[in-house]
């Protein structure tokens, strides 16, 4: 089973602490080595991407940053797991490093299961 979770968060955190970017490719590691570790990566700020919409027949493009956007997506990880009770264990053992290594920091991960045609 394939899980795709993702980090949100305020966009005016700023850059993650130099010791929790040490522990996140620490875990990174662990889970490669695990096997259940896909891909995974960061984004940049909103400022730097833009949007897409269909509305009323009507596409439009606006670019970034999203100032109406109170959190956004900082980053994603894609994990090959047996349940969705062990990606929600990698998943909350990433979330406990940010609760370690970047105090004040507040966010969530949501993790949803990847369609894959059998």
């Amino acid at each position: 089973m394939k899980f795709f979770a993702f980090v949100r968060s305020a966009e005016n955190s700023g850059p993650p602490p130099q010791e929790l970017m040490a522990a996140m490719g620490s875990f990174i590691e662990e889970a490669m080595k695990a096997g259940v570790l896909v891909n995974t990566g960061g984004l940049l700020p909103s400022a730097t991407g833009a949007r897409i919409r269909l509305a009323g027949g009507r596409v439009t493009v606006t670019d970034g940053p999203f100032t109406e956007a109170k959190e956004v997506i900082g980053g994603y990880a894609i994990f090959n797991v047996k349940s969705k009770a062990e990606a929600l264990d990698w998943s909350r053992r990433f979330i406990e490093l940010h609760k370690q290594h970047w105090k004040g920091w507040e966010g969530e991960s949501e993790i949803r299961q990847m369609y894959e045609q059998a």
